[in-house]
């Protein structure tokens, strides 16, 4: 792929590293953005279409900043991958506060908003016009954790915002489509790795898959034709418990 330009959201770490890296690796231009310069520095070392633009998405001004820096430096915006987001605190839902309700929401959910809108407004303007945006939903946007509901309900929203994209893009030829994503090896993963909480009760270590398949993943959707569109595409550890009874 050659003269693309692409926009990374947590382009730093985790899943938007790897996406990044990938689609640097493919020839595509990427701008990586995210909240620390020092790990956007290094996630983008040697490449030479690599743009950093460390970014906030949760201050729509930021964002506007962000796109106005691709298309100063690239011309235009191919792809956004909204890829930036946060599990929220480990809490029962009854004790949950609000500061912790609004850094989730703002995250997961008000960030990509921004992002998306402000990729449709580059998208609709360039020439030629059009583009595409992946999210980054997850499983647990229809199989929800135990204590995950800040998550698992911004993850919901995101499948919602996805349709609505995929449809009100139609006629500036914006394809949007999500990716839910399951047990990946990544520093957010790390965190389980004495056990995740499970429906009945128990706490299970469960198994993981390497990031590479998520990245290829990206790839593929990215990589697509105008007239073609993943809408939903779930990448997942074969074993995890998620289909049937786990």
């Amino acid at each position: 792929m050659v003269n693309k330009v692409a926009v990374i959201t947590g382009a730093g770490s985790g899943v938007g590293r790897a996406a990044a890296r990938a689609l640097t690796g493919a020839g595509w231009s990427v701008v990586f953005a995210g909240r620390r310069k020092e790990t956007l520095d290094e996630a983008a070392a040697g490449h030479a279409q690599a743009l950093v633009v460390p970014t906030d998405v949760t201050i729509p001004a930021q964002v506007t900043a962000l796109f106005a820096s691709a298309k100063q430096k690239f011309g235009r915006v191919d792809l956004l991958f909204n890829n930036a987001g946060m599990f929220g605190p480990k809490k029962a839902f009854e004790d949950l506060g609000d500061d912790d309700i609004d850094a989730v929401i703002r995250t997961n959910l008000s960030g990509c908003f921004y992002c998306a809108r402000e990729a449709f407004r580059v998208m609709k303007a360039q020439d030629p016009q059009g583009g595409r945006i992946i999210n980054n939903g997850s499983i647990s946007a229809t199989t929800p954790r135990p204590n995950s509901a800040l998550y698992t309900s911004t993850k919901h929203a995101i499948t919602g915002l996805t349709k609505t994209l995929a449809l009100d893009g139609r006629k500036y030829d914006i394809a949007c489509g999500q990716i839910d994503i399951g047990n990946t090896r990544t520093e957010m993963m790390a965190q389980t790795v004495t056990g995740m909480a499970q429906a009945n009760g128990t706490t299970m270590v469960e198994p993981t898959m390497d990031l590479k398949n998520v990245s290829d993943a990206v790839l593929y959707m990215a990589g697509l034709p105008a007239d073609a569109n993943v809408l939903f595409l779930t990448v997942m550890a074969t074993k995890m418990p998620f289909v049937g009874r786990g």
